[in-house]
Formats: C-alpha cells, sequence, structure tokens
C-alpha cells in the first residue's frame, strides 16, 4: 500500500475522511476540536489512494521540533503495519526537513506502539479532546 505526502487537493481530502471516521464518529471527538485550524499550515501523509485511504498522518512544526498528529489508521487496515509505515514517512521527511526532534501527544492506549518506533514518553497524563494522552518525543538526529 502506497504511503506518500498528500499533495493534491484530493489527496488531503482523503486524509480529512479517515480523520472524520477515526476521530469524530467513531473515538467520539468533537469536529470543533479535530477540525484546529491548522490543516493549512501542516504536511499530511495519506495511506491509499484518494479514491480508496486507508490511514492518515500529519506533521507540523514548532519551530524547534516536528510534531506527529492525527495519525489515524482505518479498523479494515488496523494490525497490518500501516499505522507503522505512516510513522517512519513521517519521520523521514521530518529528518530530511532538518528536525533533529519529533514529538507527538499519544492516546494512552497506543503508547506501546510509539515506543516500538522509539519514543519515549515523559510527563503527566493529560486529556486532549476528553481522551487520556500523554506526551512522548524522539530523536532523529
Amino acid at each position: 500500500m502506497k504511503v506518500a505526502v498528500a499533495r493534491t487537493p484530493e489527496a488531503r481530502a482523503a486524509c480529512f475522511d479517515v480523520r472524520a471516521a477515526v476521530f469524530i464518529v467513531e473515538q467520539g471527538v468533537p469536529a470543533s476540536e479535530e477540525w484546529d485550524g491548522l490543516d493549512e499550515v501542516c504536511t499530511h501523509f495519506l495511506a491509499g489512494e484518494a479514491d480508496a485511504p486507508a490511514g492518515c498522518a500529519r506533521l507540523a512544526s514548532n519551530g524547534e521540533a516536528a510534531k506527529v498528529q492525527r495519525v489515524a489508521v482505518m479498523p479494515s487496515h488496523r494490525g497490518t503495519g500501516l499505522g507503522a509505515r505512516l510513522m517512519r514517512a513521517s519521520l523521514d521527511h521530518a529528518r530530511r526537513a532538518g528536525f533533529r526532534v519529533v514529538v507527538l501527544d499519544s492516546q494512552v492506549p497506543a503508547i506501546g506502539f510509539y515506543e516500538k518506533l522509539g519514543f519515549r514518553a515523559h510527563g503527566p497524563e493529560f486529556l486532549d479532546a476528553g481522551i487520556p494522552h500523554r506526551a512522548m518525543s524522539l530523536s532523529v538526529s
């Protein structure tokens, strides 16, 4: 399955469709929190094709670190390694862009997934959209 930067409006819309299905419908995240106004300044990654999306992620920057956000895989593709492929694409992109550190806020049940990729959790649990999360980071230099 193809994982690539979502460069066309159709590919970006496919990413948004995955996010709506996973976060808004499945997890009950309010649409007002999912659509945070940052999509225009982020790099989006699409797994699958625009007409058959299977997963997505977005990469933002706070100037010093890249931040992976909105990692979502459709239920039909979970457990296939697709999430790890999305993460590797995001990490490779961040590294090529010159970032030395990548951060993310993981839902607590997903911490083990990110730890397998080398991320380390730090700080206390916090709620984001009513879901427990922890901050994580990874050196990519």
